[in-house]
């Protein structure tokens, strides 16, 4: 698979990220809203480009959430002062764990489809 796919998957999580991040300060600055729904909106174009380019949607999606989940209370707690405690640490390990387990399950079934193919 080429780079495009990964480099609009890049574009979905930022998006989705800085939505969700502007969404807790748009409580105070309601103008940030815009923020919230462009970044959304983007998000889910991006991911919807992510799919055309051929990704599959169990790693997209897994990948997309997971980075989502893991860099919102990162800087979450960089912006904000929200905890991030060793639990949430781990977690934060146990999701990566997961994320790239998946992502080498998807190689493999690819690998075995092309042999099958051959």
């Amino acid at each position: 698979m080429s780079a495009r796919p990964w480099l609009l998957l890049i574009g979905a999580i930022v998006s989705e990220v800085t939505a969700s991040l502007s969404l807790k300060a748009a409580i105070e600055r309601p103008l940030l809203y815009v923020v919230v729904v462009v970044g959304f909106v983007s998000a889910f174009a991006f991911l919807g480009a992510v799919l055309k380019a051929g990704m599959p949607l169990g790693v997209a999606y897994g990948v997309w959430g997971a980075m989502g989940v893991v860099l919102t209370a990162v800087f979450g707690a960089i912006l904000y002062g929200e905890p991030l405690t060793a639990t949430m640490g781990a977690g934060i390990a146990l999701i990566i764990a997961g994320v790239v387990t998946i992502e080498l399950g998807s190689e493999r079934a690819a690998a075995r489809r092309m042999e099958g193919a051959a």
